[in-house]
C-alpha cells in the first residue's frame, strides 16, 4: 500500500497537483487520483518515475509505496 499521507505532504511540498502526476504516468487524472488514494495500485514503474519526479530518495523509496 502506498503511504498516502507522506506521497500528498511531498506532492505539497513541491506543489504537485494530481493532474501534474497524472501528465508524468501518462494516465488520466482520475486514475492518479484512485493510485494516491489506494483504490488502485502502482505498477513498480509507476512508482519509481513518480518517485524521481517528486525528488524522493531512493532509501525512502519504501517509506512512500511499500507502506503496512
Amino acid at each position: 500500500m502506498v503511504n498516502t499521507a507522506k506521497l500528498k505532504l511531498q506532492m505539497k511540498k513541491l506543489n504537485i497537483t494530481q493532474a501534474d502526476v497524472a501528465k508524468c504516468l501518462g494516465i488520466a487524472q482520475p486514475t492518479a487520483n484512485q493510485k494516491i488514494n489506494n483504490v488502485r495500485p502502482f505498477y513498480l514503474d509507476e512508482a519509481e518515475k513518480l518517485s524521481k519526479f517528486l525528488n524522493i530518495d531512493s532509501n525512502d523509496f519504501a517509506y512512500y509505496f511499500f507502506s503496512h
